[in-house]
């Protein structure tokens, strides 16, 4: 009897180690996989050019560029538009060897740049130069701006997104630069580093991208790893990153806007978390944004807890007002609340504008969703308020709007949010597939969301 138990233990084992492996075999690839890299021509003209942030606040810049596979003399030149005076700036140089192929990537930095103007720059390299082109610096005193965000890209070969943004920026032309919630590329291959400058192609050039890292910007192993080449090609993080941390902070009129990489391990997010205490801290602005890849609460179920464990402390204890994350492939946006009740920042938004959609939880704790399509938000500061408004990428319809005003009592942490969405229609688009169980506990979902809303 007890040899038949241990016989029946010892299957049982083998069975469930047979399962187990094979459940690993299917997801080695999803875990650990890269996909090949294609070769890249090298560029014989300064190509990939990219305007950024600098180390500084709204009157730096820098211009990042591709040219050859070797260092050739490199420089900037610069022609402030209004006085008709011309610079030349000399450009730091590095060859990065990707996994097929190596490029030369220069970048020339750009201090103290005079407010209110328009400057036009070409790139140099080793004689040959890059298009003209321009970009107007931010008005010193003017306490208000906007600018445009979009979370995960991610666009395929050949995708749409390049004529998305162009027609977000056509319909909000007073955005003055564009940030970019993580996973702007599919993947760190050449061919989707091309696909991504095609998608920034006309509007990197003449408006600042601040853009963070996503997880789909790193090389996939027990251990992931970012390339050299985002920071080569997002430059500002050359300065500004702590600890082999990709992080960084904006001073842009009377706000500051601080950038995380929630996509590593935990030593590194807690030399993430003083640093952003410190900057916080530190910080004078009026209004703090916080941008990162990962939703601090989650819109996919009990996920990302360690980034909101070690962060979502400091927003409360700072004023940080505003959270933009990506990650999770649907809209979600979530008010706080004041101990009276009464809406109050923070206020956190989870955005894409991917062509792909994730299946979602429906967190009570959130005010709206959208769960098809493609999305981007307006951020408008004016003075005491902060408005935040987000927009149908294809159509550019208003989907949620809402503003948070500052307290002129300094002494209470309450900045009220006007909620000015909530009367709009949520898209709740969805067609299962009757063979899919995913599908259909998902519409499920979907249905006990809506009763709940009646």
């Amino acid at each position: 009897m007890k040899t038949r138990q241990k016989n029946i233990k010892r299957l049982v084992l083998l069975l469930l180690t047979i399962a187990l492996a094979v459940w690993v075999a299917t997801r080695w690839h999803v875990w650990f996989g890269n996909e090949p890299e294609l070769a890249a021509e090298p560029f014989s003209t300064p190509s990939n050019v990219l305007l950024t942030f600098g180390d500084e606040n709204e009157f730096s810049r820098n211009v990042s560029w591709q040219c050859d596979t070797v260092l050739r003399p490199s420089f900037l030149e610069l022609v402030n538009v209004e006085q008709g005076d011309t610079l030349r700036i000399e450009a730091q140089g590095e060859v990065f060897a990707s996994r097929n192929g190596k490029a030369a990537y220069y970048v020339a930095r750009l201090h103290h740049l005079q407010p209110n103007v328009r400057y036009r720059y070409c790139a140099v390299t080793d004689g040959h130069a890059s298009d003209w082109y321009d970009f107007q610096t931010h008005a010193a005193g003017r306490d208000r701006f906007s600018f445009l965000f979009v979370g995960d890209v991610q666009d395929t070969i050949g995708g749409i997104a390049n004529s998305l943004l162009r027609g977000a920026l056509g319909h909000h032309p007073d955005c003055e630069f564009l940030v970019c919630g993580g996973d702007l590329i599919e993947r760190p291959a050449n061919q989707y580093w091309v696909e991504t400058f095609r998608t920034l192609d006309s509007i990197g050039q003449s408006i600042p991208i601040l853009n963070v890292t996503g997880n789909h910007d790193y090389l996939k192993g027990v251990i992931q790893r970012l390339e050299r080449r985002f920071p080569l090609v997002f430059s500002y993080f050359l300065d500004s990153k702590v600890e082999d941390n990709m992080v960084y902070t904006l001073n842009y009129g009377n706000a500051q806007i601080f950038v995380l990489d929630s996509n590593r391990e935990f030593p590194y997010l807690w030399t993430q978390r003083q640093w952003l205490e410190e900057q916080l801290r530190q910080s004078t602005a009026k209004w703090k944004i916080l941008v990162l890849h990962h939703p601090l609460y989650s819109i996919k179920g009990k996920n990302n807890i360690i980034q909101r464990w070690l962060f979502d402390d400091l927003v409360h204890q700072y004023g940080v007002d505003l959270v933009l994350q990506g990650h999770e492939h649907a809209y979600a946006r979530m008010t706080g609340h004041y101990k009276n009740g009464a809406p109050s920042a923070p206020v956190y938004t989870v955005s894409h504008c991917s062509p792909k959609n994730y299946r979602i939880y429906f967190d009570e704790h959130f005010d709206r969703f959208g769960i098809s399509g493609r999305y981007y938000q307006t951020v408008n500061v004016h003075g005491d308020t902060l408005a935040m408004a987000t927009y149908d990428a294809n159509t550019h319809a208003l989907y949620d709007s809402l503003m948070i005003v500052m307290n002129p009592d300094k002494r209470a942490n309450w900045r009220p949010v006007i909620d000015l969405g909530k009367n709009i229609p949520e898209n709740m688009d969805f067609t299962p597939d009757p063979a899919n169980k995913k599908d259909r506990k998902f519409a499920d979902r979907i249905r006990d969301y809506l009763n709940r809303k009646k």
